[in-house]
């Protein structure tokens, strides 16, 4: 091989080596900016997950405060009471009959 298909040759050479290089340097950073997107994609998928669950945990937690529910019937019925007390005076005057009724049958009957 001549002194001038060696240079040729390692021009050649050098220029793979330096496109190769290139190549690499490129699809690592290719890489590392697809890495570093899906990170920030599960950070926000995890963000928005966890605020979620606390949204839902807090619902939950609502829902079976019986202080709290007990508190929102009380003043249901205090409302509606009220607006037309009829009603629970009939139910009162019909509850207290029943009761009546029922110890009455318990001290008469021949049990």
């Amino acid at each position: 091989m001549t002194d001038t298909a060696k240079t040729t040759a390692k021009k050649t050479v050098d220029t793979a080596k330096d496109t190769a290089k290139s190549t690499v340097d490129t699809a690592k950073d290719t890489v590392k900016q697809t890495v570093d997107t899906a990170k920030d994609t599960v950070k926000t998928t995890v963000s928005a997950t966890r605020a979620q669950l606390e949204q839902t945990l807090d619902a939950i937690d609502d829902k079976f405060d019986v202080k709290k529910r007990s508190t929102e019937a009380a003043k249901r019925a205090q409302t509606s009471y009220e607006a037309n007390p009829v009603p629970w005076i009939v139910g009162a005057t019909a509850a207290a009959v029943v009761v009546v009724g029922l110890v009455a049958w318990a001290i008469f009957s021949d049990d």
